[in-house]
């Protein structure tokens, strides 16, 4: 599947007054594998810009977790504090969270949810016994 995202796209969420160096197709990759895991399997199919905007905060999340944002800087006695929670996965940046808000049918949101608490399979009930519940 091509990318729906490009650099250009992510460095205006990411960046106000600064370029980013560093090559962003690793992040956008994988974020594009997830939209179309996660995001396009829907009955209501999302429309071309919605999936590229969930691309587009998605790539930023996987970016922001490797290379922290600034929160604030200080030049006196040199300081700096990096945005961060803690939190795992899709909620442990503000760009993730904005994905999350952007999926309006919840896959972002399930799949954090289940991978936040580790749970791998569904659990599932079989009714093994008979119907007439041993009244006849």
């Amino acid at each position: 599947m091509a990318v729906r995202t490009t650099y250009a796209a992510i460095i205006k969420i990411i960046e106000v007054d600064a370029t980013i160096s560093t090559d962003l197709a690793p992040f956008i990759e994988v974020a594009n594998m997830l939209v179309t895991d996660i995001c396009t399997g829907y009955d209501t199919a999302y429309s071309d810009a919605k999936l590229e905007l969930i691309e587009r905060w998605l790539s930023a999340h996987f970016y922001a977790i490797r290379d922290q944002r600034k929160d604030s800087e200080k030049a006196g006695s040199v300081a700096e504090k990096n945005q961060y929670k803690v939190d795992l996965n899709l909620a442990q940046t503000i760009y993730g969270q904005q994905a999350m808000l952007l999926d309006t049918e919840g896959g972002l949101a399930a799949l954090n949810k289940k991978m936040t608490s580790g749970v791998v399979a569904s659990p599932s009930l079989e009714w093994v016994g008979t119907d007439d519940w041993g009244l006849n």
